[in-house]
């Protein structure tokens, strides 16, 4: 890239037509001499529901010397990116005396580490989630503070489990103590917000892309051919790719919407779980376009913090693509029958095979002088362990990325039983440049992440 007196804003974007579509970072953006600044990292926070079977999940032995166990086949290339830990605990998931619910009580306390009320009313009460701590300093130089992201729904009123409110079992993400923060489900409520200026496209651009049957790259073609004509070659490749990406974002929106058109009122399909319309009708079409968003707004820049559920908790989803018409939930409480485990174990492998498809994402985008995936450090994890015994104990957690180099992954570590999980968040948070002095039930950060013994 030549020298100039003058980078492009980090925030320009292209524009036309009442349609607006983000950019990537470009060297173009960076001033001149300071081409090979640190690019800021990125933080993730992906939940899976009900549990997992622990044995499958995890290796055998600590340090660098682990084995992949069958659930962690998948990111058998992704290895030396992955950082396993074992021991931690989210004590305030468990009943504490409030009885039946621990659905719930696992995913509300699961980034916050507080104990959340038992109501089903407008009384609820939980803690802020680490999330949101990170993103109120992270969220100072995005479009938007965090991005909450999510495959099913269910709503924020009502009872869900137990006495709980649907508030708890639906929401991960929590901005203040009575302020859950629903995911998102609707893919094209997403793409119009990444892609968008913000906010979704104005009625009469909506319209005249549907009617026109155009993408929205048509109507910024214009401006992207100007801002091409002013880059140099490497720059011109990184945006062409990226706009080839918009793109196949954006048409596996309008095939899902066509296909949701298409289907008859009251057809026979999935009906186990809440989904908006347009949305992709086999799930791992639909996870790798949530996936493929979640990348999409790392590297624009809109957002640096993305919470995903890949399903509410107490998800009683169906996986008939991988020959299991059997609701998860229901599985999760297997009393010990291999049939059950095994198919449990087969949803949680696919889940895993998504997951390290997105870290493959993730590593093959340019970011700076390396990848997304060296610039990301994402949780991947759920509020339970053992679900068929509701465990809050021994939790599956794992780290993926690079960290700006901060930690050292490739390893399993074990640490002493009930280590509280908020632990590892306080770490992270610092790991981001984000000093907080606790979370939840916190004693301290947990120490040996960077390869040190302290």
């Amino acid at each position: 890239m030549w020298l100039t007196k003058k980078a492009l804003s980090r925030r320009t974007m292209l524009r036309g037509l009442g349609a607006a579509v983000a950019l990537p970072a470009l060297d173009a953006m960076l001033p001149a001499m300071t081409r090979t600044q640190v690019q800021p990292l990125r933080l993730g926070f992906v939940y899976v529901p009900n549990g997992i079977i622990m044995r499958q999940w995890t290796p055998a032995v600590e340090g660098t010397e682990w084995a992949l166990t069958p659930t962690l086949e998948p990111l058998g290339a992704l290895r030396d990116r992955v950082l396993l830990i074992s021991g931690l605990a989210q004590k305030n998931g468990r009943a504490l005396g409030d009885g039946p619910g621990d659905h719930a009580r696992a995913a509300a306390s699961y980034l916050t580490g507080f104990h959340p009320r038992k109501t089903e009313g407008a009384d609820i009460q939980n803690g802020v989630s680490v999330d949101q701590v990170a993103a109120r300093e992270l969220g100072r130089n995005t479009r938007f503070p965090s991005l909450e992201l999510g495959l099913e729904g269910g709503g924020l009123v009502g009872n869900c489990d137990s006495g709980y409110s649907c508030a708890y079992t639906n929401s991960l993400a929590w901005l203040g103590p009575q302020t859950p923060l629903p995911p998102e489900l609707n893919p094209r409520a997403v793409f119009e917000r990444l892609f968008g200026d913000g906010e979704t496209y104005d009625r009469q651009t909506r319209l005249r892309i549907a009617r026109e049957d155009r993408s929205l790259l048509d109507f910024v073609a214009e401006d992207a051919g100007a801002l091409r004509g002013a880059l140099d070659a490497q720059d011109r490749l990184k945006l062409d790719e990226y706009l080839s990406s918009v793109r196949e974002i954006e048409r596996r929106i309008q095939v899902a919407e066509r296909q949701d058109l298409q289907r008859p009122r009251g057809h026979a399909g999935d009906v186990t779980m809440t989904k908006p319309g347009g949305v992709p009708v086999e799930f791992e079409d639909y996870a790798r376009l949530m996936f493929d968003m979640m990348a999409a707004a790392y590297q624009t820049g809109s957002t640096r913090v993305v919470t995903l559920m890949m399903g509410r908790e107490g998800s009683n989803r169906t996986y008939g693509s991988i020959g299991v018409p059997d609701a998860h939930h229901g599985l999760s409480h297997h009393m010990g029958a291999e049939e059950k485990i095994e198919k449990l174990a087969r949803i949680n492998k696919l889940h895993l095979t998504l997951f390290a498809g997105f870290l493959e994402k993730l590593r093959s985008t340019p970011d700076g002088d390396g990848s997304l995936l060296d610039h990301s450090l994402i949780v991947y994890g759920s509020g339970l362990s053992d679900g068929n015994a509701h465990s809050h104990h021994d939790l599956p957690v794992l780290l993926a990325g690079g960290a700006n180099a901060s930690l050292k992954f490739g390893r399993h570590l074990k640490y002493e039983a009930e280590t509280p999980l908020n632990n590892l968040f306080l770490a992270l948070l610092d790991t981001a440049g984000v000093p907080t002095e606790s979370i939840g039930d916190s004693t301290g950060r947990l120490p040996r992440l960077t390869g040190l013994t302290a």
